[in-house]
């Protein structure tokens, strides 16, 4: 019989390390996004391109130049590389400054 230890650790070593992408970030002024949610500039979220929607509410970690920012995936983005991302201002905010307007990023699902 398998002890739950070794259940848990067994399952850790399929799922393997998280993956990282890499893109640009810019930002845009949330609104009622495709996931059918309402947000706002203050708010942390982000839209994923096309290629990559059905995350919504997931979260993300983002990182720039030794800073680290989360937000949750509320919206796609139709102009964005498969692997780059749109956030809000104040996630952006917490990255670069708003006058960078677009920065190389990466990131991964939390």
């Amino acid at each position: 019989m398998f002890s739950i230890t070794k259940i848990i650790i067994a399952l850790n070593l399929a799922v393997g390390p998280a993956i990282a992408f890499s893109g640009d970030m810019t930002y845009y002024n949330p609104g009622l996004g495709a996931c059918g949610e309402t947000n706002g500039n203050n708010d942390a979220v982000v839209a994923l391109s096309a290629a990559r929607s059905g995350d919504c509410g997931k979260q993300i970690k983002i990182q720039h130049d030794g800073k680290t920012a989360t937000a949750t995936v509320v919206d796609k983005c139709a102009g964005c590389a498969e692997d780059s991302i749109d956030v809000s201002p104040a996630v952006f905010q917490q990255l670069a400054e708003l006058s960078e307007g677009r920065v190389q990023v990466t990131w991964e699902f939390a």
